[in-house]
């Protein structure tokens, strides 16, 4: 009898310790877009070891009217890397160990959060390591924040099957709701968010245009040329200036970077430029992706740009890229 109730009791045990495990919740991460805590001794982060990760981390993004870097960096010792800032969503570790290692954590002492260590047995090793992955750390941090710039959207997704542009396109996108409509002509979309914060508050703007073109004989002669041409050409047709003669088109003084991308599992090329007003002084960055879809013949352009005088531009530029990379492609 006394086997019997013992059995139990450990039965009944067990299964309290699974259920406390499955309703255990992590508290929510703290930390913006783009921000990230690293967890380096001092002695690392002032030789050559942090040396490399401001390189790295502190890389300038392309196209922005301002030196912006690619991480705003929060630099601490592992003694201070307690419960206060181990809630951080974005965490690099680098630490001497007996052996090298790359690890990358999810979700481990808060939610949403990443974390990567790198350790090696030397300070020369960490630098080998950190040189290896460099690309890797970046990307994993990059599109951890989109995803969750993504998730957050979709929460106050607004009903795109409204405009007749996407649904004739057969395109949707993951797109928050205080997005307004300028323009939906069925062939060009035109949409515009209030920038509500900060000294941009009632005049800066986020803008996303949707809209295809054939895809020309020598466009795969000619991609980054292709691209501007068929921008230029959008802008002149779709977005007026204040005054006759103005309209939108790629600044001249600044040469756009393109790269080879997959988007929606097709070839697609990323733009990142600046625009500006012909025969004005309004300007700004833009991020260009171009869909090639072949089976249809056409490209399928989704492009964000931002005016927001004198403040910096990197975030807004980061939000519009996560809605253009939630482009779904209906086939």
């Amino acid at each position: 009898m006394r086997i019997g109730l013992t059995i139990v009791a450990i039965v009944l045990f067990l299964t309290s310790c699974k259920d406390a495990k499955d309703t255990f919740v992590l508290s929510s991460s703290v930390g913006k877009s783009n921000q990230l805590l690293v967890v380096a001794d001092a002695n690392n982060w002032n030789g050559e070891v942090g040396e490399h990760l401001r390189k790295f981390l502190g890389k300038l993004v392309v196209g922005l009217p301002q030196p912006e870097t690619t991480f705003n960096v929060t630099q601490i010792a592992p003694k201070g890397f307690g419960s206060m800032m181990n809630k951080y969503r974005s965490i690099l570790i680098v630490q001497t160990a007996e052996k090298e290692s790359f690890t990358i954590k999810k979700d481990f002492y808060a939610k949403p959060q990443t974390i990567i260590y790198v350790t090696a047995k030397d300070n020369e090793g960490l630098k080998k390591q950190l040189q290896k992955h460099q690309k890797e750390i970046v990307k994993t941090f990059r599109n951890a924040d989109l995803l969750q710039i993504q998730q957050r959207f979709n929460a106050k997704r607004l009903d795109d099957s409204q405009y007749k542009t996407l649904q004739k396109l057969g395109v949707s996108l993951t797109i928050p709701s205080d997005f307004k409509t300028v323009d939906d002509t069925g062939e060009f979309l035109w949409l515009r968010q209030r920038l509500m914060s900060g000294i941009t508050q009632g005049d800066g703007v986020n803008n996303i245009l949707v809209y295809s073109v054939p895809i020309s004989e020598s466009f795969d002669l000619e991609v980054a040329n292709t691209i501007i041409v068929n921008r230029n050409t959008i802008g002149k047709k779709y977005i007026p200036g204040s005054k006759e003669g103005m309209y939108m088109i790629t600044e001249a003084a600044y040469v756009p970077q393109t790269k080879e991308i997959v988007l929606n599992q097709k070839q697609a090329f990323e733009t990142r430029g600046k625009w500006e007003v012909k025969n004005d002084f309004m300007a700004g960055p833009f991020i260009n992706f171009t869909v090639v879809d072949q089976k249809n013949n056409r490209l399928l352009v989704f492009e964000g740009f931002t005016y927001a005088p004198s403040i910096n531009k990197r975030d807004f530029i980061f939000e519009l890229e996560a809605i253009g990379k939630s482009m779904v492609i209906k086939e």
